[in-house]
């Protein structure tokens, strides 16, 4: 199609075949999720992905992106240059957090993230064992890759599950994290405004000194975890980005 040359309307069956975010990514929700995937945000992702790592992940979500773009374009759903409305308007992201022995990266599409994954540093070659991540420091990461999204019960179930874990101790501690992380859950669930809502920024910030012990994170914490967060979701999936794929990435760094 020549650059001047008009889209022609697409029809309501090229509509219903469109490949939407939520297509690729199950775990977006809201608007997003019916959002047919476009060429620029594609290209945005893209961009934000070769300045996070020099180059863009292989079976990434820049790659997903661009993979479902493409098809829409060819469908005649979108425009080559057309971006979404709410990735326009709120942009694509790529957040780095350090912990020992990596980093942890999240990539987001308007706020919501679709890619959650770990990057080791090299070995210590001075024959010394690397540190390794805590409960509380990857709950920390948790807060702060997924900190502006509501705390909802799925979070406050994982929370408690790395609780436990860290302490030893059975049932929430008295002002401790998971009863701050139950409470912000409970009250989450009246207000309508997301800006209204406590975020896991705001309870897991700090994670590491409001949990009364705290202790490495290994492959048993991180699976008692994904169990009390997914159980307690419809979809029965983590979150990218979220506490258990957190845990999860801290587990394996550990090894």
């Amino acid at each position: 199609m020549s650059q001047g040359q008009p889209r022609r309307p697409a029809s309501s069956e090229q509509e219903q075949d469109a490949i939407r975010y939520g297509d690729v990514f199950p775990a977006v929700s809201g608007g997003l999720a019916k959002k047919p995937v476009a060429p620029q945000d594609a290209a945005t992702m893209q961009s934000a992905e070769t300045l996070a790592f020099g180059e863009t992940i292989k079976g990434g979500p820049a790659a997903t992106m661009q993979s479902a773009a493409t098809r829409n374009e060819r469908m005649g759903v979108v425009a080559h240059d057309q971006a979404t409305d709410v990735t326009a308007e709120q942009g694509v992201s790529v957040s780095e957090t350090r912990v020992p022995g990596g980093r942890i990266v999240t990539e987001f599409v308007a706020g919501q993230a679709v890619g959650h994954y770990v990057e080791a540093d090299d070995a210590p070659t001075g024959g010394s064992a690397a540190t390794k991540i805590t409960i509380g420091e990857a709950l920390e990461a948790a807060g702060f890759a997924a900190g502006t999204r509501p705390v909802e019960r799925s979070d406050a179930a994982a929370i408690q599950a790395a609780e436990v874990r860290a302490t030893g101790m059975d049932g929430n501690i008295p002002g401790g994290l998971a009863a701050q992380a139950q409470s912000a859950a409970d009250t989450n669930a009246w207000p309508a405004r997301d800006g209204d809502k406590a975020t896991l920024g705001d309870v897991l910030s700090n994670a590491t000194a409001k949990l009364v012990a705290d202790k490495e994170v290994e492959a048993d914490d991180a699976a008692r975890v994904a169990f009390a967060e997914t159980r307690n979701k419809q979809d029965v999936t983590a979150k990218p980005g979220g506490v258990a794929a957190s845990m999860a990435t801290a587990a394996r760094l550990n090894k």
